[in-house]
């Protein structure tokens, strides 16, 4: 629990009280100890022990505005909030910061089913927009981990990806357009609700991804997909990781393109097993789930089947269910009762042909360091979220190791030609590796650009760019 308890003047709370919930029936402005911690982080590591001043529960675009223009005159950071399901530290406080909560603004403003498209407030959560377009037999394609949890606002901000992304493509593919409160209160329109469009900067491109340190998304403009009339999902079980990686390639050299690709080593199937009693790890040292979808769902499933089978992989029954359930289950694959101070995971990607060469790489530092890993990866796509960890005994020698081992898979990445986050986003934790990808140039046109839409720095300060 963080135990600096910041303040800020009482003047603040009472002045954005009076603005947005004069007679206070509505709670939207919180400064109670309890709501300060449980708004204070999200799931990602931490550098401070700051907890915000207080929390704004804001339930319409002009409570945005009031309180960035307020915050903005006052030279008070703001933190806009979805879900809080980030693992990046990317809604972390700072001291004396105000945390802007969205969850209540959680309407679907608009479903226009022969445009495709979607009309939302940030607070939807992702699931529930999938839940709202299905029965138009269409989708919302991007669809993390935590689809059930995480908020279409929290998705922009983090450009998140999800195990339909090799296919769809993440976040910023299916946003057309947004309403944007900037840091002085400003509301902007960006972006368009046609499919094609190309009139001036992509400015709706810029602030998906910019986790909040542009401006605050109040709704988004969303493409919708068909929803596929039929899926055949495929568990194919390998003797190695590196067996298994080829098998990525081998079905991209087929020309098939999967709806969904994922990667599971032993060490991730061990963790499936124990939490819903399945025999995984004793199948084979490495797992691909294949899910094809559309008209040709069952023919694309037969070439993906043959080319598996060619490689030694072996594959449940055709028609069987074990692999729609395990797609489900492979969701939660990344969380065990190991304690998380002795356990790092990252999110990078590497170009898919170095998969193979990389997961190597992978194997060969846990080695050399002497701490133990597991991997699970958007393999489709060539994005792996490789986790590493010792045992709480090994104490601060471990945990050196374990910082070592975490800093070179991340060189290893880069080093195939990759990048250090492939979905996750910057937030606080990853700042240290930004340098290590992005040229100075590139760098200080971001501060450039960030001082333009917030030269007071009130917008999530110290995160997402150097």
């Amino acid at each position: 629990m963080p135990n600096n308890q910041t303040t800020v003047d009482g003047q603040h709370v009472a002045a954005l009280r009076d603005r947005i919930d004069p007679d206070g029936r509505s709670g939207k402005v919180q400064d109670s100890a309890a709501t300060r911690i449980a708004y204070c982080r999200d799931f990602g590591p931490r550098e401070d022990d700051f907890l915000p001043a207080f929390v704004v529960f804001a339930e319409c675009v002009e409570d945005v505005q009031a309180v960035l223009s307020y915050a903005n005159d006052h030279a008070v950071p703001v933190i806009a909030r979805g879900a809080g399901t980030g693992v990046s530290g990317g809604v972390n406080a700072s001291e004396n910061c105000i945390v802007l909560s969205l969850e209540r603004m959680d309407r679907i403003l608009e479903i226009r089913p022969e445009d495709e498209v979607a009309v939302v407030e940030p607070g939807v959560v992702n699931g529930d927009l999938g839940d709202a377009v299905a029965e138009y037999g269409l989708m919302y394609a991007p669809d993390p981990a935590s689809y059930r949890q995480s908020t279409i606002g929290g998705n922009v901000a983090t450009n998140a990806g999800g195990l339909r992304c090799a296919k769809y493509g993440v976040t910023r593919d299916s946003v057309l357009g947004l309403d944007v409160v900037l840091a002085d209160g400003t509301l902007l329109h960006t972006g368009r609700s046609t499919f094609k469009g190309v009139a001036g900067y992509d400015l709706t491109s810029l602030f998906v991804g910019s986790e909040g340190t542009l401006g605050v998304v109040v709704s988004a403009t969303v493409r919708l997909r068909y929803l596929s009339p039929e899926s055949r999902s495929i568990a194919a079980f390998f003797p190695t990781v590196e067996a298994a990686a080829a098998g990525v390639l081998a079905v991209g050299r087929h020309r098939v393109q999967p709806a969904i690709m994922e990667f599971l080593d032993a060490g991730t199937m061990a963790v499936i097993d124990a939490g819903f009693g399945t025999d995984l790890a004793s199948r084979g040292g490495a797992l691909l789930l294949v899910r094809t979808d559309g008209h040709g769902a069952r023919v694309e499933e037969a070439i993906v089947r043959e080319a598996l089978t060619r490689l030694g992989a072996q594959l449940a029954a055709a028609g069987d269910d074990i692999a729609a359930r395990l797609i489900e289950m492979r969701r939660s694959s990344r969380g065990d009762i190991q304690d998380d101070e002795y356990r790092v995971g990252e999110d990078v990607a590497v170009p898919r042909s170095q998969l193979v060469a990389y997961v190597h790489r992978l194997s060969e530092i846990a080695t050399e360091h002497g701490v133990m890993l597991r991997i699970v990866a958007h393999a489709g796509d060539g994005n792996l979220h490789p986790t590493f960890w010792v045992a709480p005994e090994d104490g601060a020698d471990g945990l050196e190791r374990l910082a070592r081992a975490l800093d070179e898979s991340v060189r290893g990445a880069l080093d195939a030609g990759g990048t250090i986050t492939g979905e996750h986003g910057i937030g606080q934790f990853k700042r240290r590796w930004l340098g290590w990808e992005q040229q100075e140039e590139v760098l200080e046109l971001q501060r450039q650009i960030k001082k333009l839409f917030d030269p007071h720095g009130i917008l999530n300060p110290g995160k997402a760019i150097l």
